[in-house]
């Protein structure tokens, strides 16, 4: 059974510390309730709790977290009990990873622990944002409408994801093609240039003496290449890992041509679309706002959010604060959320123009894989030609030669 770490005060006014070992946090308080202690808090012990470590490097598929969104919320709806529900999850579930975890969830909700809390415990199965609806839906007495929501939402965000995925599938293609074109040619192809023109003597013109050099530094050097490249990619990965690494890849996503204005209406879409969410679920518009700016994405344009969430805690409307972000939000976005306040439909307004905006952003990626695809194409094509060209610039001067 799990260890709970107690805090609590005697009828003497005394605290007291101490560890209880029981089934469940609810038994703990009963336990100290029967002692003549007053319980200030109960935690269960980190090391202590089994199904957590037994498990806690599991992975459950999006598929599995997303029937579990929504058939948790058809059961509250239908005005099953939470602890109740959740059992019924765990016993129905059809992956060992996913029935572990339902039934460690089940067991701190049962336990006295909030949804939100238990799931907080499984970042890999729920990030925050995910995290952060609940607890917006459990404070606010609306929790099946919020599960309803937020897997209406996945759903609609794996679609989106998806989109991005398949437009950038063919120029990473034709990226490594070139590459292993490359590779091929100046491992294989090259070499046997190379001894031929030995052979014949004379200067050889420069292109094809870069060529060469480059073929010799491959073959004869590739194991040290290999490190050089594995230690690159290993510093490039631990900045990234860093606060500062990040912002900054972020910042210079956002100011290169095309992929900046994709990334700004990837954010936008996204923020919109959660905020509607939470706005239309009935979530007070600070909450909410808190919660759709860790849908965004993007820190660089989530901490010019924060400053908007200030204002509107100071009453200042929403249009009007959001419109220090014109990155994020183009005048005519503020124009549209400033009317749909004064007319009291900001959660509709907010749904469309994530609609349109998704739209817009399939568009604008088609538009640059279609750009795309030519560019890289002639990069191919420059690269394999330049090598073709200097090799076969000394056979050109051999036929000069032999006349």
């Amino acid at each position: 059974m799990p260890a709970f770490v107690y805090k609590a005060i005697d009828t003497d006014g005394k605290e007291l510390i101490g560890t209880i070992t029981s089934s469940n946090r609810a038994a703990v308080i009963d336990e100290l309730v029967e002692k003549k202690l007053y319980p200030v808090s109960v935690n269960e012990q980190k090391q202590a709790s089994s199904s957590h470590t037994l498990f806690k490097s599991s992975r459950v598929s999006k598929a599995d977290v997303q029937a579990f969104t929504r058939e948790l919320a058809n059961l509250l709806s239908a005005g099953v009990p939470l602890s109740r529900a959740l059992n019924i999850l765990s016993r129905e579930a059809s992956r060992s990873a996913a029935k572990q975890q339902w039934a460690a969830i089940h067991n701190q909700v049962a336990g006295g622990m909030s949804l939100a809390e238990a799931l907080g415990h499984w970042p890999r199965s729920f990030p925050k944002v995910y995290v952060a609806m609940i607890r917006a839906g459990e404070t606010g007495g609306f929790l099946d409408l919020v599960l309803g929501q937020i897997a209406r939402f996945r759903s609609r965000e794996q679609d989106l994801l998806g989109k991005v995925k398949a437009a950038v599938i063919y120029p990473i293609i034709l990226a490594v093609l070139a590459t292993a074109i490359l590779i091929f040619l100046l491992t294989f192809f090259i070499p046997r240039f190379s001894s031929i023109f030995a052979e014949f003597g004379g200067t050889l013109p420069t292109l094809t003496l870069a060529i060469v050099g480059a073929s010799k530094l491959i073959t004869k050097y590739w194991m040290v290449l290999l490190v050089i490249i594995a230690l690159i990619i290993v510093a490039l990965r631990r900045a990234l890992a860093s606060e500062k690494g990040q912002l900054a890849m972020e910042k210079a996503l956002l100011r290169t041509p095309m992929l900046g204005k994709g990334v700004a209406h990837f954010a936008l879409v996204r923020f919109c679309r959660m905020l509607g969410t939470l706005v239309g679920a009935g979530v007070p518009i600070v909450t909410a706002l808190r919660v759709a700016r860790e849908a965004i994405g993007n820190r660089i344009l989530a901490n010019a959010v924060s400053g908007a969430i200030e204002r509107v805690q100071r009453g200042t409307p929403l249009g009007r604060s959001l419109a220090d972000c014109p990155q994020l939000f183009p005048a005519s976005v503020i124009e549209m959320i400033s009317v749909s306040e004064e007319s009291a439909k900001l959660d509709e307004e907010l749904v469309r123009l994530a609609g349109a905006y998704e739209e817009e952003l399939d568009r604008h990626l088609k538009m640059m894989v279609a750009l795309a695809e030519p560019a890289l194409l002639f990069i191919m094509a420059a690269l394999v030609g330049t090598v073709v060209i200097g090799m076969l610039l000394p056979i050109f001067n051999l036929q000069e030669l032999i006349r």
